[in-house]
Formats: structure tokens, sequence, C-alpha cells
């Protein structure tokens, strides 16, 4: 299988119900690009009928979407999993979204028209349809990393981010593989990496199309405690 010029890294965990209509709406939307690319998507032991509609999707548009099976193990490590996947592959870029039909496609162009510019381009979500607690997430992570790091990351946990594959894997060697909150541990790692020039676009972040929110107040806390304590690790 040839290189792809942009992997794409699709953490995944039950979303039977609509994991088909966003995959395809990314793929009609990389073609029209005239992208050459491929969908990693990374199920993280689904209870439901998600890895019967990835297999589908492969046997359907075979190189285009490849689906790699894991124990689930949370969000995170499901990231890294297919970051590590996107590195084996060899393509020039990474582009991390979310499966459940919050990273709006229409906004790709954008982050791909900034590729000569920046190897890490980032999105802030700007406004957001995804409810308070979601929002308070964002909000501690932000306030966390600016404590311990003496730096405003922005949207330190924003699920849709295209970046330099060779960037994205030295930034990886200083991410513990176990921390849980690979997302923002790597915002950290890429911007404490020598000559990775940054851009940031604005999205607009829409409400959850399927599967299950399980964030609540228990679980934001311990997020942070996590973050907290947990930032020391990621090397420097």
């Amino acid at each position: 299988m040839s290189r792809p010029e942009l992997a794409v890294v699709m953490p995944i965990y039950n979303e039977a119900a609509s994991i088909e209509t966003v995959v395809m709406e990314w793929l009609a939307e990389l073609q029209r690009l005239g992208i050459s690319f491929e969908v990693l998507a990374v199920n993280d032991g689904s209870r439901d009928g998600t890895g019967a509609a990835l297999r589908r999707l492969a046997e359907k548009y075979p190189g285009l979407v490849s689906p790699l099976e894991k124990a689930n193990a949370g969000h995170g490590r499901a990231c890294r999993a297919g970051y590590s996947r996107a590195v084996e592959r060899g393509a020039e870029w990474t582009l991390q979204i979310d499966s459940d039909g919050q990273c709006d496609p229409a906004f790709f162009a954008a982050f791909w028209n900034e590729r000569a510019n920046a190897e890490a381009i980032f999105g802030v979500r700007t406004s957001r349809d995804d409810g308070p607690m979601r929002v308070l997430i964002s909000a501690i992570c932000r306030a966390v990393t600016s404590l311990c790091c003496g730096m405003d990351l922005k949207d330190v946990n924003v699920p849709y981010r295209l970046m330099r594959t060779s960037s994205l894997q030295q930034a990886l060697e200083c991410v513990p593989e176990d921390f849980d909150m690979q997302n923002t541990a790597l915002t950290l790692a890429l911007r404490r990496a020598p000559g990775v020039r940054w851009k940031y676009v604005p999205i607009h972040f829409r409400d959850r199309q399927g599967g299950t929110n399980s964030i609540n107040l228990r679980r934001i806390v311990a997020m942070g405690w996590e973050l907290l304590t947990n930032l020391h690790r990621i090397a420097r």
C-alpha cells in the first residue's frame, strides 16, 4: 500500500448509530480536495455494532478506511494508537478528529491551506453546541496547563488538529504512552518542540450526532486532578 499524504486518526467508542455517516462525510470532503488519504479508524473496544460498521466501510472503501481494533482503554490511549499508526504509515500529515460528528469537515480546507505556513494547525472552538459540561472541561484543561506551563495553549484539548507527522513523531517521544490525556499532553509537547510553527483556525463545534456522552462532574474533577499531577511527566 502506498504512503498516504494524509493519515486521519479517528478514535471511536460505541458510535454504531452514526459512524458510517461521519466517515462518509469526511471521505467526501477529502476526495473533493484531491488529497491522498487513509482514515485510521481506531475502535477502542466498542460494545455495540461499531466494529461491524467499520468493516463494512473498509470493504466499501478499500485503502481509504482502515479499522484498527484495540482493547478499551479510553479516548487518550486510542488517540495514541492512531498517532503511532500514522507514523508507521509514513503519512506526511496527520489529522486527528473525533468520531461523533462534532468536527465539521467544512472547516478542513482552511487547515489544509495553512500547511505551508505551519507544522501544527489547531482548531479553536469559537462557538459550540455540545453543552456547558464540555465547555467546562476545556476551561479546566486550559487553566491547568497555563498554570503549570506558564503559557496559554488556547484550546488545549481540541480534537480537530492537523500536524506534520515528523513533528508529531518528535513530540510523541516526550509523552509517556500511559498518559490518559494524550491530546493535552501532545499539545504541550508540540508547543515546546523547537522549530514547530503554529497556526490556529477558528471552528464551530457541532453537537454529537450519536453515541453516549460519558462526561459528568465527577469525571471532570478526576481528569483535572490527573492533568495537574501528571504534567511533570511530559519531557521538556
